[in-house]
């Protein structure tokens, strides 16, 4: 069964006897922009996936951006989840209503956005190169081509691979501090 809720209602039950399970199912790229404290980040095209993941036994709360990719979830859910609610105007609504947001300060590009970006300039440089310097350079655009239909064919990527080690992707780290009985740190 699907139901909607306003922001205000939502607001109310978030920490209530009956809470749901928020799940945001916006991409990891906008989900780090800004989303609902404690919701859980599973993107669209990831859900049918990981159903493992959510709640069978409370009802599960959808939010994306506006309503639309929400409503394309609770469509998926409805044949295996009994109680699916969609947070009415989603981030937006919830932004609109002065109620608080959790935003990453230092949001990295997705690996595949990466690649588009890579593959789509080298196929740009390697045209432009063909038609201004010389022909033999199509080939660029070409071993483009295979790459990104091997990929496809195998879901291997080499450029993904290679952009992973990267510095701008390595996982930020932190110290865990732990304290004894006292609150001393060791």
């Amino acid at each position: 069964m699907k139901r909607r809720i306003t922001v205000e209602e939502a607001q109310q039950k978030q920490n209530g006897a009956q809470a749901a399970q928020w799940v945001d199912v916006r991409s990891e790229s906008e989900f780090a922009a800004g989303h609902i404290p404690g919701a859980a980040n599973i993107p669209l095209n990831e859900l049918e996936a990981r159903l493992g993941d959510i709640s069978s036994d409370k009802p599960v709360l959808l939010i994306c951006q506006s309503g639309k990719r929400a409503e394309m979830a609770a469509e998926l859910l409805e044949k295996c989840r009994a109680e699916i609610v969609l947070l009415e105007g989603g981030t937006k609504a919830w932004s609109a209503a002065g109620l608080p947001l959790v935003q990453s300060v230092r949001t990295r590009w997705s690996l595949e956005r990466q690649v588009r970006l890579i593959a789509g300039l080298l196929v740009v440089i390697g045209v432009a190169l063909a038609v201004s310097v010389h022909p033999l350079f199509m080939g660029l655009a070409a071993f483009v081509g295979v790459g990104l239909t091997f990929a496809g064919a195998t879901d291997i990527c080499a450029m993904g691979i290679l952009l992973a080690k990267m510095p701008w992707n390595k996982s930020v780290s932190c110290v865990v501090v732990k304290r004894d009985e006292q609150g001393a740190t060791s």
